[in-house]
């Protein structure tokens, strides 16, 4: 039985004319801004700003630095200018001693120890044996 596997996912739909629906979404938006701008501000201030305004929108809409959207950029920039950074730097490093472990031998009492099993441990151990079990079967599969 054959499927048809889609192809060209990553590509998105052109909706008005050659722009798709976020590039026009940023123009409109963009140029609505300007307009708005240019109506309310006097024009020697309003030029200036609506052609940054609109160059900025220009470039959501069509700039791509390292195959990722500049909305991408702009939000990495702004997330790194808003948290807090906190860089330390120890000129001295200190060895961490080392305590030699001792094996303690339980007493012989009658209660049997049993060790217990955190939750984090126990989802490890549940996960290797998946996964280990899943190899184990496509071993076979390739044997066959």
């Amino acid at each position: 039985m054959q499927y048809q596997v889609p192809q060209f996912i990553d590509v998105e739909d052109k909706i008005f004319g050659p722009l798709t629906l976020k590039q026009f979404v940023y123009l409109a938006g963009g140029g609505g801004l300007a307009f708005l701008l240019w109506r309310v501000l006097p024009s020697f201030i309003s030029f200036p700003l609506g052609a940054l305004l609109l160059g900025f929108s220009a470039g959501l809409a069509f700039l791509k630095i390292n195959n990722k959207p500049f909305i991408a950029m702009v939000e990495a920039a702004l997330s790194y200018v808003v948290r807090t950074k906190l860089y330390l730097w120890d000129a001295q490093r200190k060895k961490k001693k080392t305590k030699r472990a001792t094996a303690k031998v339980p007493q012989q009492t009658s209660e049997v120890i049993v060790p217990s099993l955190s939750e984090n441990k126990l989802k490890e151990l549940s996960w290797s044996l998946d996964i280990n079990e899943r190899l184990r079967l496509d071993r076979e599969e390739e044997v066959r």
